[in-house]
């Protein structure tokens, strides 16, 4: 049964067989909402050729999205308390993430009111959970009142940037970049790597699933539409090559053990940014390159590219495995040529299988090596 107050303590940093809670793997799921609205709009834009406006709006939206996620995961990994307030807390910020969610089309075409809305509740939100940490946690009582005091500043530029010039997103996400590591310099909180790195991987699910989920809503349309069906398995049958592609890639090897200190942390956990914009944005270009017959396919060739050097920089070239980081580096190169070719999709996805083999290949090489001998 549920106590609806605890002292939130916090947890600790190397607590063994810690996993993802039942919350948060509902978190996740409503964040499943917002992901789709984005990729769906970013689809929308980009069928009715308005790409740069597009690509813009859905780095922006994005960004709420990741950002909040983000910041929800690592105050759960230090101070999940699992209570009757911690829990209504936390349903409220998934409250925020639906309004979001339900903002974003409206976002696209420049109204960002109801999406702000959504983004404030959630953050304030979490200012509450900031401010209950610092009662608890005298050890780094300064710590939270630096996350609570910065976050909740910054969300006065956001209720105002509406009537401001579009550029000052840029400040003021910087702002709430910045906040964390401002906040860290007091007193590390205790956050854990197995379940951050966890927590960062389901996510990673969520965002390939909504690109395969984008993938076969495009084939369905375009059987309904009666397309050539033997164009549309091949289309049908790289995206899935594309996906389960990138899926190996990032489940490859565990991550944990990147996380060495606060720094190399905030820089995997910041850069997730791309591997999860990317991801999403495949299934809007998946699902675009089937409407329109494989002739836009650099839709699908960019966000790919995008992942797999992303993955490359945080999960594969801090190995130093030279001979893997040149392979990932050409696969990069070779996928951003397929829109030159006539068959972009199936030539990225060529490529990927590749890359996947020749990975497996020299990753069995690298346990097989013996050790070297360190210098006496």
């Amino acid at each position: 049964m549920t106590t609806w107050y605890r002292r939130m303590a916090p947890r600790a940093m190397h607590e063994v067989h810690r996993v993802s809670t039942p919350l948060e793997l509902f978190f996740d799921l409503c964040f499943v909402v917002a992901v789709s609205q984005a990729a769906a709009q970013l689809h929308h834009a980009l069928a009715g050729d308005h790409v740069g406006v597009g690509v813009l709006h859905y780095v922006m939206i994005f960004f709420a999205i990741w950002w909040a996620w983000m910041n929800f995961s690592w105050f759960a990994s230090a101070y999940d308390t699992d209570d009757g307030v911690y829990r209504v807390t936390t349903l409220v910020q998934i409250t925020g993430v639906l309004i979001l969610a339900a903002g974003v089309p409206r976002a696209f075409d420049g109204d960002w009111r109801i999406g702000i809305a959504g983004y404030v509740v959630m953050r304030l939100a979490l200012v509450s959970q900031w401010l209950r940490a610092a009662r608890s946690d005298p050890e780094r009582r300064r710590t939270a009142r630096r996350y609570a005091a910065g976050i909740a500043a910054v969300q006065v530029g956001w209720v105002l940037w509406p009537l401001l010039p579009v550029w000052v997103f840029v400040p003021l996400g910087l702002v709430e970049v910045l906040i964390p590591v401002w906040a860290e310099r007091t007193a590390m909180t205790t956050w854990h790597p197995h379940h951050i790195t966890e927590r960062y991987s389901l996510f990673t699910l969520i965002v390939l699933g909504e690109s395969v989920l984008a993938a076969t809503t495009a084939t369905q349309a375009a059987l309904d539409s009666g397309t050539a069906i033997g164009e549309l398995l091949a289309l049908a049958a790289s995206g899935l090559v594309i996906v389960f592609g990138m899926w190996w890639l990032y489940f490859d090897r565990p991550a944990q053990y990147l996380l060495t200190s606060l720094r190399t942390s905030i820089t995997w956990g910041y850069s997730h940014y791309v591997v999860f914009a990317s991801a999403a944005a495949v299934g809007a270009g998946l699902e675009e390159a089937v409407a329109a017959h494989d002739h836009i396919g650099w839709a699908v060739a960019l966000p790919v590219a995008v992942y797999v050097l992303s993955v490359w920089a945080l999960q594969v070239r801090p190995r130093k495995e030279y001979l893997c980081d040149a392979v990932h580096l050409a696969a990069v190169v070779l996928i951003l040529l397929t829109p030159l070719t006539p068959w972009a999709v199936p030539g990225t996805a060529a490529v990927m299988a590749v890359l996947i083999v020749v990975s497996v290949i020299l990753g069995q090489r690298s346990t097989l090596e013996p050790p070297a001998r360190s210098a006496l």
